[in-house]
């Protein structure tokens, strides 16, 4: 796994003086850092449906953009073109493990891995990104412009591509494998690569109060919840009908503000909305299903391993009952097993003496095995 190395100030200074603030370059944040994946490779999972991908090249000086899955790359010649490949951490272990080294930033806000294969003057031009991202330079050289945030202009370059106005640079850089630029939501950038590069970007993206309400809203319908109605004895006689009075304004917003205070409702909205992955998982569900027992010896003797992109989380409102949320599903296994529940979310790898706890408890067992079995979870050998 890439071990972070930071020689200029701590982590505790990154967080209190360039996170959501400022970009900076890290030099040599990952020492004598090895491509995690091959050019082939990236490009062999480009042709799968299932994964997102992105062809982004320029054609009589016009920029075109095409989305995968591909069949060839023989048309697109030696300069000038970039793939782009989302969540490589869900498909590829070895990227996955990109992940750990900044894991000082909650998983919650994590969106995903980006692995980018470019050629010579290859780039996706001019742009403003609405979510914080970690470039870490891989093999080859790529120039990277940052400027200020401000009322920049966007435009469609293309139907697939928005793009920003020139801007002046406040960063002008070049990165070598193991440099990583770090660019706040907000300020715009390019990236031209000078000799065939591998990129990988691990973005991390909020959520904003739309998603959030349009989010809580279908979760209180599926779970038939606030559906009583506005209630007001003994109101008085109104003069004015087409008025909504304070008073009036009042018992809607107590009626909406009801919901947001019942913790227990709102933190199992949050783990299960936040848990949701947004790309497909590459899941490999065991060909012979193990039952309780075959797991709990394996376990003694191997430990378990979180396939790529799994998203699982708890929340302190309904953690003390060893409660979590898993790909969008809410898990209670009782407060005995809560220190089981708080590993399970916190480490990528889980050993029997992290699960003793819940290993106690025949819902858990059961659980994990039913995980295992499906593939979100598998021993590693």
């Amino acid at each position: 796994m890439p071990s972070l190395t930071l020689a200029e100030f701590s982590l505790d200074h990154f967080m209190a003086h360039y996170w959501q603030q400022k970009p900076v370059v890290i030099r040599q944040g990952f020492k004598a850092f090895e491509d995690l994946i091959t050019p082939e490779e990236l490009a062999g999972l480009a042709c799968e449906d299932t994964v997102d991908s992105r062809l982004v090249y320029q054609k009589d000086g016009k920029w075109q953009a095409e989305t995968g899955p591909f069949e060839s790359y023989d048309h697109l010649g030696t300069t000038g073109w970039s793939l782009i490949v989302q969540a490589v951490n869900h498909w590829s272990p070895a990227v996955a493990t990109l992940v750990e080294p900044f894991a000082f930033i909650p998983k919650w806000r994590l969106d995903d891995v980006m692995v980018v294969y470019s050629r010579p003057q290859g780039g996706v031009g001019p742009h403003i990104d609405l979510y914080d991202v970690f470039i870490c330079q891989g093999s080859g050289r790529r120039r990277w412009r940052v400027g200020d945030r401000g009322a920049h202009r966007q435009f469609a370059a293309h139907a697939a591509l928005l793009h920003v106005d020139p801007f002046e640079a406040i960063l002008d850089v070049e990165l070598l494998p193991g440099d990583i630029l770090y660019i706040p939501p907000g300020f715009p950038h390019d990236g031209v690569t000078l000799e065939t590069a591998l990129s990988y970007s691990v973005g991390f993206r909020g959520k904003s109060a739309c998603d959030l309400l349009s989010g809580l809203a279908d979760y209180v319908i599926d779970q038939e919840q606030g559906s009583a109605l506005l209630s007001d004895p003994g109101r008085p006689v109104s003069h004015h009908p087409g008025q909504i009075n304070a008073s009036d304004f009042g018992l809607i917003r107590a009626q909406l503000q009801s919901l947001l205070d019942n913790d227990t409702l709102v933190a199992d909205f949050a783990g299960s909305f936040l848990s949701k992955t947004k790309c497909a998982l590459d899941l490999q569900p065991l060909e012979e299903p193990m039952d309780a027992a075959e797991l709990l010896d394996t376990l003694q003797q191997q430990p378990l391993v979180r396939t790529g992109g799994l998203r699982c989380f708890y929340v302190d409102a309904t953690a003390a009952d060893g409660v979590c949320y898993v790909d969008g599903e809410r898990q209670a296994f009782g407060a005995a097993a809560r220190a089981a529940v708080t590993a399970l979310c916190d480490q990528e790898q889980l050993s029997h003496s992290q699960l003793r706890s819940g290993l106690k408890n025949p819902e858990f067992v059961a659980a994990l095995t039913a995980w295992v079995n499906a593939g979100y979870w598998y021993f590693l050998d």
